[in-house]
């Protein structure tokens, strides 16, 4: 009799167990489908936090920038880089990751020459893991603008010179993979024009996506010197079209991370053209050399952080009086009939709208900013993104 009463109460409390086990294995699976990733690149030009108690929602850091070229050199041991991971870690709440940006717009040499060879990329990718357990990093995020071409030298250098990047991009990424293994975050920073994503096809993104957590898509510098009628530059419309274009190539949007930029952006437009019709899609002068590619000065761009350049002072102070939201393509905008600058930039308001529509309605899964001391000294921008997904998880929680 004593053993058949041990054997049912064994298997009551068995049961119990099991039960208690699967109500807080759900409550985990829940949680962790409503998180929501915020990551915040964390930049040598500002490198600027505000207090603790304002970054509740980062999730992770993404410390810009080491350049690609120096893992190519076999035996390194050094890391140059603008602060150290431990301090940036000593910045952010307890248990944020921070992660280690490699390259950059301009900075891509490095990344050709490490995708050339199987050596190469093992060589690469060996150096990348040494600077990772070297800095305590818990991974990196690959910034290369952009694998098969369209870089800073494309007029220099044509993207069929570049095509072979392509396949070469993929492979990269999986002797990364490979080399760090599965426990450290591997990111990357995509692009967010069409014309850009060269390296981004059906082929590709599924082989790109088995070897990364996550993708930064770049929706913002939608509109940049290569354009020749004005656009939002961070814009809903030109953003759906970006990430559409991912989830179409083969990404789960919950691996996608939507791109939002703490910096102003101006052209200069034509006069007669712009003030005929709407500032929309009207156009801007010629803003880069055709044959250089070189900057003609009709453009710039200023983050919140940094003083307002004296020969557009005036004409910003009226951007920030007067300009309203589009809401058909969705961004906020300043046509400056006196001196004929087109001005495009995210308020606080434009980023909170961003989050139902675009996304909750594409349930992407997460945030990014470049970058986080650009919004200094205020952080309104950041303080708007923070209620953006505060609202959105609050959302998510009543479904």
């Amino acid at each position: 009799m004593a053993s058949i009463r041990f054997f049912w109460s064994l298997l009551f409390w068995s049961l119990l167990f099991l039960c208690f086990y699967s109500s807080v294995a759900e409550a985990v699976n829940l949680t962790s489908e409503r998180e929501m990733r915020s990551i915040m690149y964390f930049t040598g030009q500002h490198p600027v936090a505000p207090p603790i108690d304002q970054l509740r929602h980062v999730t992770h850091v993404a410390v810009a920038f080491m350049s690609p070229g120096i893992f190519n050199e076999p035996g390194r041991t050094e890391w140059p880089l603008f602060t150290s991971v431990d301090d940036v870690r000593a910045k952010f709440p307890k248990g944020t990751k921070v992660m280690v940006a490699i390259g950059g717009w301009g900075d891509t040499a490095g990344f050709s020459a490490a995708a050339l060879t199987d050596e190469t990329r093992k060589t690469f990718a060996e150096n990348v893991a040494n600077m990772v357990t070297t800095t305590g990093a818990d991974g990196i995020d690959v910034d290369w603008e952009y694998p098969g071409g369209n870089g800073e030298d494309y007029k220099q250098v044509p993207n069929s010179a570049k095509a072979w990047e392509i396949n070469a991009y993929p492979l990269l990424l999986a002797e990364l993979r490979a080399t760090l293994g599965p426990d450290k975050i591997i990111s990357a920073a995509v692009p967010g024009l069409k014309r850009d994503m060269l390296a981004f096809t059906r082929e590709t993104v599924p082989r790109i996506m088995r070897h990364v957590d996550f993708l930064n898509v770049m929706t913002y510098d939608l509109m940049n010197r290569r354009d020749t009628v004005t656009k939002h530059h961070t814009g809903v419309e030109l953003s759906l079209e970006a990430v559409d274009a991912y989830v179409a190539a083969g990404a789960a949007p919950q691996n996608l991370n939507l791109g939002f930029a703490f910096y102003v952006k101006y052209f200069k437009t034509a006069h007669d053209a712009c003030a005929r019709a709407s500032p929309v899609g009207c156009p801007t002068l010629l803003l880069e050399d055709p044959k250089t590619g070189a900057d003609l000065g009709r453009s710039g761009s200023f983050s919140w952080h940094d003083s307002v350049p004296e020969h557009v002072a005036e004409s910003f102070s009226r951007a920030l009086e007067h300009g309203v939201y589009d809401d058909q393509q969705g961004g906020y905008y300043y046509w400056d009939s006196l001196e004929d600058l087109w001005w495009t930039f995210d308020t606080p308001d434009a980023i909170r709208r961003k989050f139902p529509l675009i996304l909750a309605k594409r349930r992407l899964g997460g945030v990014f900013a470049w970058g986080l001391g650009e919004d200094a000294p205020l952080f309104k921008h950041l303080a708007a993104l923070n209620d953006g997904l505060e609202e959105l998880l609050k959302a998510r929680d009543e479904l």
